[in-house]
């Protein structure tokens, strides 16, 4: 069976206001400038969250796409997708990783980590027939990180402690011939410089 490349486009929601339920102006500037950056892409399909923020960053970067359609997801929501054992972790940093976790109900951190699982068996590697496929998630910050953490083979843990950008690019190629490979990671040069590294912390934005 002929296997081809495929083209994971991953995108963190726009900003969001404090309930999170729907995006700020700078959050819809965010998504209309990253959908101006892909316009030029050959993607063939624009996979979402359900959540409201990354709903309307889908619906506002398909705006400014040709015929790509839209495909909500559970599998691209708002999970953690992997819960570490204390003795998976590097013991300089164990108390303070397990203790972020505990802040999450314990219904999402038995859910969480199966649908992770699902989102990498749906969106990641290569893909049967000839033609390479090109597909955008706009998700959120745990599962983009979830998935560059898979790309490079990273101990299941090390999703945590990167941070994603609002409207940030990622991009991950799963060649049929060769190890998975994070082309562009977190990029925000289609953004203006005032709405650029919402969604870090303010210590951790340059």
């Amino acid at each position: 069976m002929a296997m081809a490349a495929r083209y994971l486009y991953l995108a963190r929601h726009g900003e969001a206001v404090p309930d999170q339920s729907a995006l700020t102006e700078a959050g819809r500037r965010q998504a209309e400038h990253l959908g101006d950056r892909l316009a030029s892409a050959p993607l063939s399909a624009v996979h979402h969250s359900p959540l409201p923020r990354a709903r309307q960053t889908a619906e506002l970067i398909a705006g400014r796409l040709e015929g790509v359609p839209l495909r909500s997801s559970e599998k691209a929501g708002d999970h953690v997708p992997y819960v570490p054992r204390r003795d998976e972790l590097p013991p300089e940093f164990a108390d303070t990783l397990l203790a972020r976790l505990a802040g999450f109900p314990e219904e999402e951190l038995q859910r969480g980590p199966a649908l992770a699982r699902e989102a990498l068996a749906e969106f990641t590697g290569p893909v049967e027939g000839t033609e390479p496929r090109h597909e955008l998630v706009v998700t959120h910050n745990f599962l983009v990180a979830w998935l560059v953490r898979a790309a490079h083979d990273a101990p299941a843990w090390r999703w945590m402690g990167m941070n994603q950008g609002n409207a940030s690019l990622t991009v991950i190629r799963y060649a049929p011939d060769r190890p998975a490979t994070v082309m562009v990671h977190n990029d925000m040069g289609h953004l203006p410089a005032d709405l650029r590294w919402t969604g870090f912390p303010p210590e951790l934005r340059v």
